[in-house]
């Protein structure tokens, strides 16, 4: 009788620590970066500490590699498209067809951020004509050039708070 309790209280803890794997894994908060709101920011402290922090190996967080600034740019310029998938782990937005103000093209665009610093080896856009033909290097350089400078002024703005 008592080899059983033993061995019950042994299956217990084991499984009690097998649970521990199960739970979300957290994701590293950076200001700079693209991230949830100030709630998931606070769950995401570095700082913040429960029980369960003793069972925890470390290995397990994902850091997002885009810039916020870059991320939000890119949906304030390209906002006249519509947005099919976005993916901020990654750093890709894909848009649908759509004209821009005063255009007679459709136009469809594929964004992505590849480095958490604002320059301009970070941001590659793709652009696409609704007959699927590319458009001049000349335009989609203009493209660009619009989201470094509104996400500039993303930056200055968050920076005069």
């Amino acid at each position: 009788m008592r080899l059983i309790k033993i061995f019950g209280l042994i299956s217990l803890a084991a499984a009690l620590a097998a649970c521990s794997n199960n739970r979300s894994t957290p994701t590293t908060y950076n200001q700079n970066l693209v991230g949830g709101n100030s709630e998931e920011r606070e769950l995401n402290d570095p700082n913040r500490s429960t029980i369960w922090d003793v069972f925890d190996t470390g290995k397990n967080e994902q850091v997002t590699n885009v810039n916020r600034y870059l991320w939000s740019a890119s949906l304030d310029v390209l906002n006249f498209l519509p947005v099919q998938e976005v993916d901020p782990f990654t750093g890709v937005i894909v848009t649908g067809y759509g004209k821009p103000p005063g255009g007679g093209r459709s136009y469809r665009a594929t964004v992505h951020i590849s480095d958490p610093a604002l320059a301009a080896r970070s941001l590659s856009v793709s652009l696409l004509t609704s007959g699927g033909a590319p458009v001049s290097a000349a335009t989609t350089r203009a493209v660009e050039d619009a989201i470094l400078s509104r996400a500039r002024q993303l930056r200055i703005a968050d920076n005069k708070l």
